[in-house]
């Protein structure tokens, strides 16, 4: 099978953790609160992109927002297949349904 671009990307990051000289280093480098922070930036980055008239300047934001993920993730000892093994349990569950069962 193939590797998606999202695990190329994951293992890339993952290699990056502990090196200099990249801003993934960087990233890791400054902690979970700042890598937590670029998340937010790059969600709001996409909303506004979102709200406007060009989709296309969606893209970049969203791989931004993706590439910022991956990074808290695996500062968070997590890995995407965590991610998507929520999101297989989750399958066939209505929204409202799941949000309800989750622990307040």
């Amino acid at each position: 099978m193939t590797e998606d671009i999202l695990d190329r990307l994951e293992a890339t990051i993952r290699a990056r953790r502990g090196t200099q000289g990249s801003y993934t280093a960087q990233l890791f480098a400054a902690g979970r609160t700042r890598i937590a922070q670029k998340l937010g930036e790059e969600a709001i980055e996409t909303v506004i992109a979102a709200c406007g008239n060009d989709p296309a300047k969606i893209v970049p934001e969203a791989a931004d927002l993706l590439y910022h993920l991956l990074v808290l993730l695996a500062d968070a000892g997590l890995r995407l297949d965590d991610v998507r093994e929520e999101l297989t349990r989750r399958q066939g569950t209505g929204g409202l349904t799941e949000k309800a069962s989750r622990p307040r």
